[in-house]
């Protein structure tokens, strides 16, 4: 029987000093998946535009499905606390494809109906590599550098997205100085305590961060609060993006995303080695592929941007050093009741973007640190510098340029080459396959 970290021999201080720590801890962990959960589903409503209550609806069943799948892999899965959500990987291809298609005056609707169709097949597929076994092979493709590559990609195309939110640029396309400067005070608040912070300070400095940007949000801005409309009968509607279609190069390159999208189940569980001091077992991999898998599939039925382990959970863990099973377990029930309870669901959206993403910057800057982590002790010469350089800084060049400038490329390789991260990605399996980089 594998044990992740409740160990017996903390049962004592558990009988002690435990509960309100994980009461304390499992709210943390409920606004870092709200945080995470919430901006996504209004981006892709805004993207294929959705009518507010479809938007609602898919907050909410995002919401309940997000605590469903982080209970799946806590009991089931990997078992490590691990956020297990929609990933940033995936967000960013269908936004690329959603800008891309409304740019080029084609249908949003067929668009979502071949997403659907092909993230139904990718989450079939990871499912099928899970209980093989094969992905547990699969691992030796992401090498060191691959991983620092997928952190450092993934890290620059978050933290460009959460310095947007904190910019106010999400609801205007000027800069708002009043809401960028609360952003501001909030970083470098929870930066502060994170470093400086005494005991339980610094453990729950993302919350104490999140509490207080929100009621100075409320005071300072009042106006500025989001109201969403009531999901109704939306919320057990499927397939919300639109008619399952089967536009071959779409789905073929929507199923390449979901096997690239796997680098994020390497990459969380491979990251989770030093922090517990132990290796991840081969049935740890299998099990969350099949997780994975089948929350994906889930995905595609509801609409839901398909889900991977949050590597940004890493930074969490390092931040707090709160590494029991226990306050994550907590905090997804808790996030399962925001979906199920409309009112709920509905007040806790009114959380500011920019408060969240201010929270999220800080967290996700801990990525940097793991992908330095991944190269610490390889030596780079003038030579062998091209086996980190170049899918690095060619997936940054790529994520500066607009989508619509890739009008002019063939449908079925738009949505790969569009997006930084899946080239950075590609191409560091490539060279690391490729060439024999210790001779």
């Amino acid at each position: 029987m594998e044990h992740v970290d409740d160990s017996a021999g903390d049962s004592e201080d558990r009988r002690h000093n435990i509960p309100v720590t994980t009461v304390l801890a499992g709210l943390q962990w409920l606004f870092f998946m709200f945080a995470n959960t919430v901006v996504i589903p209004i981006s892709i409503g805004q993207a294929f535009h959705l009518s507010p209550a479809v938007t609602t609806a898919s907050l909410e069943r995002a919401f309940i499905y997000t605590g469903i799948a982080c209970i799946l892999q806590a009991l089931v899965g990997h078992r490590y606390p691990f956020m297990e959500g929609s990933s940033g990987l995936w967000w960013g291809v269908i936004l690329s494809l959603a800008a891309s298609t409304a740019a080029l005056g084609q249908s949003l609707t067929e668009l979502g109906g071949n997403l659907e169709m092909g993230i139904m097949i990718s989450g079939i597929l990871i499912m099928v590599l899970g209980v093989l076994g094969v992905g547990w092979w699969l691992r030796r493709i992401f090498t060191p550098i691959v991983t620092a590559t997928f952190y450092f990609l993934l890290a620059a195309q978050l933290i460009g997205i959460f310095l947007k939110g904190m910019l106010g640029l999400g609801a205007s396309t000027s800069i708002q100085p009043g809401i960028a400067l609360l952003s501001l005070v909030i970083t470098v608040l929870v930066m502060a305590l994170t470093i400086w912070g005494p005991g339980l300070l610094s453990n729950f400095a993302l919350l104490i961060g999140i509490i207080a940007g929100w009621i100075a949000f409320r005071i300072l801005f009042p106006t500025s609060v989001a109201v969403l409309a009531p999901a109704g009968k939306a919320l057990f509607a499927l397939f919300p993006w639109g008619n399952l279609a089967g536009n071959i190069g779409i789905i073929a390159a929507v199923i390449l995303t979901g096997l690239i999208n796997l680098s994020n189940t390497y990459a969380t569980l491979a990251g989770a080695e030093p922090l517990y001091h132990k290796p991840a077992l081969p049935s740890q991999y299998r099990r969350s592929l099949v997780v994975s898998g089948f929350s994906t599939i889930v995905s595609g039925i509801f609409g839901i941007v398909p889900y991977a382990p949050y590597t940004s959970s890493l930074g969490l863990l390092r931040a707090t050093r709160l590494l029991k099973r226990a306050p994550f377990i907590l905090g997804a029930a808790l996030f399962i009741l925001l979906g199920a309870v409309p009112v709920l669901g509905q007040l806790f959206a009114s959380l500011p973007i920019s408060v969240g993403d201010a929270v999220l910057f800080v967290a996700y800057l801990q990525l940097f640190g793991a992908a330095l982590g991944n190269i610490e002790g390889l030596t780079f010469s003038f030579k062998t510098i091209y086996r980190l350089a170049t899918p690095v800084l060619l997936g940054l060049a790529l994520m500066t340029i607009p989508p619509i400038a890739f009008s002019s490329i063939p449908a079925l390789a738009r949505p790969l080459l569009q997006n930084g991260l899946v080239v950075g990605i590609a191409l560091a399996i490539i060279m690391e396959q490729a060439i024999r980089w210790e001779k």
